[in-house]
């Protein structure tokens, strides 16, 4: 069944032509929310919400983009939106400890699995400019867009972020036992 059909059937209210389309993008969605969420329950939930917001709005998607585009689009702001809620929320909180013990694995992982928990280290800001515009492809100016920031600010804190995630994954793959790294303020 083409693209175009699943989609005409889904905002009708096939149940079948809904799962399809969920089966077909499902993974892309879950990648693109768990580099934003740095967690995997956050990104479940997060996905969760982008599946629920699209097939709510799927009777106003033109075909002007690609679907793909379009559900993409969905899954980053719905992340985003629900990051600004937590950042909110942690703001009420107390204050973040100084340093945060990381314990290497004793055997050598993954550069997939260092970058991860590197990522998940980064200030929230930083993590979202650095996954937007270094694995989305966003421009300075689209992520100022999207995150309500000056271009500007953007490209300092790609910057930061950078410079951020090469300490960090030096940490990460130090021989010596427990690394501390140091918990940046956001």
């Amino acid at each position: 069944m083409t693209e175009a059909t699943l989609i005409r059937r889904a905002c009708q209210g096939d149940g079948q032509a809904i799962r399809a389309l969920y089966e077909r993008y499902a993974p892309r969605v879950y990648a693109v929310v768990r580099r934003i969420a740095g967690d995997d329950d956050l990104a479940q939930d997060y996905a969760q919400e982008a599946w629920i917001r699209a097939i709510r709005a799927l009777p106003t998607f033109r075909g002007d983009a690609r679907f793909s585009t379009w559900l993409h689009r969905i899954a980053v702001n719905s992340a985003l939106q629900a990051l600004r809620k937590t950042e909110t929320r942690q703001k009420r909180e107390g204050p973040m400890p100084e340093t945060i013990a990381v314990s290497p694995e004793s055997s050598d992982v993954l550069l997939g699995d260092r970058l991860e928990r590197a990522l998940d280290q980064l200030p929230v800001r930083m993590r979202k400019v650095l996954i937007l515009h270094d694995v989305e492809g966003y421009t300075h100016d689209e992520i100022g867009e999207l995150l309500g920031v000056a271009p500007g600010t953007s490209k300092s804190q790609l910057f930061k972020a950078r410079g951020k995630m090469r300490t960090l994954l030096q940490a990460l793959t130090a021989p010596n036992g427990q690394e501390e790294v140091e918990a940046w303020s956001i």
